[in-house]
């Protein structure tokens, strides 16, 4: 199963290099499934994944000039603060059970597993939908709706904290309307936003947990080869079909750990 796992590793790259985003909403059930990590540890690991693959990817965007710093800081702001106390303050106060629901006892897990699997269904449309119907291009001066960005970052920042996903599928959205940045630039800010947040949200945890930083640092870098191959891969493959397969996928993905969830919830964990 480790074994994998460690493939598994790098197609979260390689998703991340293709399509700018979705790869993260895979790392979670690769820890829990494959490595056999409990929930909560695994959105953690995530966190560091996610943000050390995606600060790899913002770089060559940045090069290019496909990363707006300013929005990076109005964005990442609200993020990143939210996503630390949420990983420092919120996660740790979430008692191990929250009750029974229709003869389930809801564990602390199990509901941070059920919101994963929610949030892969949600990314899934995004994904299927964005490519019949793409976010227009918007070029000229950019227009901050300031409240607007700052209560979407607050947002993303505590789903982050709480699933341990990179959010992508919600900020480049909000970049192309809220910022009225170009998609490309989206795209590369996006990258460095999900970095920031998701490397200071893991900073979050290191008083409450004991991480396996060998098993960390295998999976992060296979992660990032990942992501130079589908980098090299994204100039000969169309995108926006992957992307919809890649949505098709997602669903099927979180539908299954819904179901799993619900009738048989057993998750190992070291």
């Amino acid at each position: 199963m480790e074994i994998i796992g460690y493939v598994a590793s790098i197609l979260i790259g390689i998703s991340l290099g293709l399509i700018g985003g979705g790869g993260s909403i895979l790392t979670v059930p690769v820890l829990v499934y494959l490595f056999h990590i409990e929930p909560v540890l695994a959105t953690a690991y995530s966190l560091f994944i996610v943000g050390a693959s995606s600060l790899v990817g913002a770089w060559p965007k940045y090069k290019q000039g496909f990363v707006n710093i300013k929005t990076v800081i109005i964005f990442g702001i609200p993020s990143i603060i939210s996503v630390f106390a949420t990983r420092k303050f919120l996660v740790p106060a979430i008692p191990s059970e929250l009750g029974t629901f229709a003869g389930i006892i809801i564990t602390k897990s199990l509901a941070m597993m059920m919101l994963f699997a929610v949030l892969m269904v949600a990314a899934s449309f995004s994904m299927i939908r964005s490519s019949a119907n793409k976010i227009a291009l918007t070029e000229g001066e950019q227009k901050f709706n300031y409240p607007m960005i700052l209560l979407e970052g607050a947002l993303v920042g505590v789903l982050t904290g709480l699933v341990g996903a990179g959010g992508g599928f919600l900020i480049i959205p909000a970049l192309v309307m809220l910022s009225k940045l170009p998609m490309k630039q989206a795209v590369g800010t996006s990258l460095l936003i999900i970095a920031a947040k998701s490397l200071i949200g893991f900073t979050g945890d290191l008083g409450h947990r004991t991480i396996d930083w060998t098993l960390l640092t295998i999976i992060t870098t296979l992660a990032i080869a990942g992501i130079f191959i589908g980098d090299r891969l994204s100039k000969k493959i169309d995108g926006n079909k992957l992307k919809k397969g890649f949505g098709w996928f997602v669903l099927i993905m979180g539908l299954y750990i819904i179901a799993q969830q619900l009738f048989f919830p057993t998750t190992g964990g070291h």
